[in-house]
């Protein structure tokens, strides 16, 4: 049995560090979608409800199209992250 094979050998660091930074990345992701999501929408709305977006407050944008926008650009930042990811730890489709 090799050394990369063995349990704690070097593929199991690499699939530990793989994981780790995958769900680094999705930590940070939800963080952004929450803050976006529930911060700016419903709890810090008092706060930026003077800022105008669209002939609204920001807060009322935030809820009904922001939140929807920044989702799918998160979508499209963990497809293109996780590729480089992939490509880092030699997992990528090749």
């Amino acid at each position: 049995m090799s050394q990369t094979n063995k349990p704690g050998g070097a593929h199991d660091r690499s699939a530990a560090a793989y994981w780790r930074a995958n769900v680094r990345l999705m930590v940070g992701c939800l963080i952004v979608w929450a803050i976006v999501s529930f911060g700016f929408a419903i709890f810090l709305r008092p706060l930026v409800a003077e800022i105008s977006v669209g002939g609204t407050d920001v807060g009322f944008w935030f809820a009904q199209q922001g939140s929807i926008l920044v989702f799918i650009a998160l979508i499209f930042f963990y497809a293109w992250r996780m590729g480089s990811l992939d490509r880092k730890y030699d997992v990528d489709e090749k």
